[in-house]
């Protein structure tokens, strides 16, 4: 096997919205602190002193920099207790008052791109304070901003409006002044709360000269240790402790303070007050950084698009997307080039799309391939140039995988299969010798197709489908007038009329040493084919279609299905195909990638009675129970969206699946596999002797069918977990690293 080394390369950090390193000042403070200032605040002993006197001095200092002269500032564990303690203090003060408790119309108000520990708050608290109002989200427009008429027009039965100065996803920044305007025209009494957290040392404020009710901070979001924070409270604001207890805090929060973090703090807002700027950069040079990240990542990425507007941003934040790229795609990229980025909100990272460009109204693609690059105000000139040089590198990274948008031919031709995803539809390329057959495209993956076509100039003789599609209609003439191919005499599948028996004797398409032959398998739909993959007449793969799924059957619920014809297609296939031989579907909704008539006779009661050697089932004994599981799925003539095939599949890897590096010694002679693409291998490469990213796994196992125990790796281990998973079901011996590259360096 070949060695797995870990690779060194300096680390390029652009999530500051996140969270931030501690800036090195504050190591030095809390670490003084937890070594000699180790006093309890309370205490009235000299060491509690001087423990009160730190954390009271470095309140005074908040005070300046927050412009809150008057009102509350408290000490909290961060911002979620912050908004926790706003709207318990807020939701308190109307159920102790009946006349508003019973208003005929209740609403609580809330930024639609608010994070999303605001709304889950007001929810969770407006049941269980039984207050019975209506949470409201407030409507923005493409920029970002709150539609202040909107406000204006409900402020008048809110209870309670919550909004933010600036936005965590696109750094939009709020007119706090025409929102209060808003609110006050209509209802002095309503409480507001402003989520200030991403506004700390990126824009000015000045709580005390504004009616903002509650405002809290976090200090791991510049540059402090995480587990601190502040809220401001306005003077004679209602206010209702969240934590009960000692008494601390003048008794409006207590719990034995947390001196190591307010310590961290100090540093932190002594060099925000600093006019020198030698710590942090001034708001000239942050937005002159902005303009030189913008540059490098637009000359880096053509088809590029910013999400957010830079004249109503702070300068610290790029919300960006590249058409034809999942946000997925480009958090892999970046993060093999060692530089860290977010597809969104930390808090809301497993999400596919971003529910704050959607309410913004911008397009589907841009929201589902958003990357939120931040970075704070210490930012360095020298780090700013180091990582617009590695975000070249990314670039130029792509043309390893036909990526580039340039269409650079990649150093390795490409040959043999290369499967697509888009959702759960599968789109592949049957590549040999500069030939290439497209089979089931999808609109979504056009863009993919093309420039992986025109990138390793590829000759295109057939595009095809398996069958009519149900949930979406076949881009196989778009492609076809992209390309600008010639016309010839196909079928309604793409089928060439012309074709002649391969040998398989059905009919067949040549391309290079391959050989795919048709077969009608009808019965998911009455045109369905299978289109075989042989060489030298043995049958390594087919294409199925929606005739076998995953864990399940096409759905036989169309008006152009027959399940007793699925029955005998079946029949046929497994009579053709060697029980190894991998089903590839047009559909994978756990993303197996790949199944066989051996694995879904494993996993498959009703399949593995049709299969059985002395057949256990007969056609309308079939027909009877495969109706019947397809009405549990959505009707087709529904919305929804239309499910192929019933499928129900729980995938766990067993604990001796899952190995650290230093498992592999007990292995023999395991094969590493990395599955990551190919770019993220040229950027950051683990030395080893075989890659196969998941778009290509399919073709490595049609290379290498030995048994061989595969340890399948990645960028995070999700990827390489997939893996593991799809080859186990085939009954491979398959293990993956967990926590991937991320964790073994």
């Amino acid at each position: 096997m070949g060695a797995l080394t870990r690779p060194s390369i300096e680390e390029i950090y652009l999530d500051t919205n996140a969270t931030t390193p501690v800036l090195p000042q504050a190591v030095v403070a809390v670490e003084q602190v937890m070594q000699a200032l180790y006093g309890n605040p309370s205490s009235t002993h000299i060491t509690g002193l001087k423990a009160r006197h730190l954390m009271e001095s470095t309140r005074d200092l908040a005070r300046q920099v927050l412009g809150a002269s008057s009102g509350h500032l408290i000490f909290t564990s961060g911002a979620t207790e912050g908004i926790q303690t706003a709207v318990v203090s807020a939701l308190s003060s109307v159920k102790s008052q009946p006349a508003l408790l019973n208003k005929p119309k209740k609403l609580l108000l809330y930024g639609a791109t608010e994070h999303k520990a605001v709304p889950n708050t007001l929810k969770h608290w407006n049941q269980l304070l039984d207050i019975n109002a209506e949470i409201v989200p407030i409507p923005v427009n493409q920029q970002g901003l709150l539609d202040v008429d909107f406000i204006r027009r409900h402020a008048k039965d809110a209870l309670m409006i919550c909004t933010m100065a600036v936005n965590n996803e696109t750094g939009a920044r709020q007119d706090l002044s025409a929102i209060e305007q808003a609110i006050r025209s209509e209802n002095k009494a309503c409480l507001w709360m402003v989520d200030c957290v991403q506004a700390l040392g990126k824009t000015d404020l000045a709580l005390s000269n504004t009616s903002i009710d509650y405002a809290p901070f976090s200090g791991h979001k510049l540059y402090a240790m995480k587990g601190i924070g502040l809220l401001y409270v306005r003077e004679n604001a209602p206010f209702s402790p969240f934590i009960a207890g000692g008494g601390q805090e003048q008794g409006l929060r207590s719990g034995t303070e947390n001196l190591p973090g307010i310590a961290s703090l100090k540093p932190i807002l002594e060099a925000l007050l600093d006019p020198e700027h030698k710590t942090f950069r001034s708001l000239a040079t942050l937005t002159a950084f902005r303009q030189q990240l913008a540059a490098a990542l637009q000359k880096a990425f053509s088809g590029l698009v910013f999400n957010n507007d830079f004249s109503v941003s702070v300068p610290t934040t790029l919300n960006f997307s590249v058409k034809g790229f999942a946000s997925k795609e480009l958090l892999d990229l970046f993060d093999a080039a060692n530089i860290r980025v977010s597809s969104g909100s930390a808090c809301s990272s497993g999400a596919t799309r971003s529910f704050v460009l959607d309410a913004m109204g911008l397009p589907a693609w841009q929201s589902e391939s958003a990357i939120r690059l931040s970075f704070g105000p210490a930012m360095t000139q020298a780090q700013l140039d180091a990582a617009c040089e590695r975000i070249q590198q990314a670039s130029d990274a792509l043309r390893y995988s036909c990526r580039h948008p340039g269409h650079l031919r990649p150093e390795q031709a490409i040959d043999g299969l290369l499967q697509l995803k888009s959702g759960a539809d599968c789109c592949y390329l049957l590549i040999n010798q500069s030939q290439c057959v497209v089979i089931d495209p999808v609109e979504a993956l056009l863009p993919r197709i093309i420039e992986t076509v025109q990138c390793a100039g590829l000759t295109v003789k057939a595009i095809l489908d398996t069958h009519n599609h149900g949930d979406h209609i076949s881009a196989a003439d778009a492609l076809s007038q992209a390309l600008a191919l010639p016309r010839i005499d196909v079928d309604a599948l793409g089928w060439p009329l012309n074709a002649t028996k391969g040998e398989l004797g059905l009919p067949a398409i040549e391309i290079g040493n391959n050989v795919l032959s048709r077969l009608a398998t009808p019965g998911h739909t009455d045109d369905a084919v299978a289109l075989l993959l042989s060489s030298n007449g043995v049958i390594k793969a087919a294409f199925v279609g929606d005739t076998v799924l995953h864990g399940g059957l096409g759905r036989t619920d169309f008006a152009s299905s027959d399940p007793v014809a699925l029955y005998q297609s079946l029949k046929r296939l497994s009579d053709i195909l060697p029980a190894k031989a991998l089903l590839l579907p047009a559909h994978d909704y756990h993303n197996l990638l790949f199944t066989s008539f051996e694995a879904e006779q494993r996993n498959n009661p009703l399949l593995a009675k049709v299969l059985a050697p002395v057949s256990m089932m007969d056609a309308l004994t079939f027909a009877k129970e495969k109706t019947a599981l397809d009405a549990a799925l959505e009707s087709p003539s529904q919305g929804t969206e239309i499910r192929c095939g019933v499928t129900n599949l729980e995938l766990k890897l067993s604990a001796e699946q899952e190995l650290c590096l230093d498992d592999l010694a007990n292995l023999e002679r395991p094969l590493l596999i990395d599955v990551r693409e190919s770019h993220e291998h040229h950027l950051q490469h683990f030395n080893n002797d075989d890659s196969a990213p998941l778009s290509r796994l399919a073709q490595y196992l049609l290379e290498h069918p030995e048994d061989t125990p595969l340890v399948c790796y990645c960028r995070s281990g999700s990827r390489s977990q997939l893996a593991a998973a799809a080859l186990t079901r085939l009954g491979r011996k398959a293990y993956h690293i967990k926590g991937g590259v991320a964790l073994s360096q």
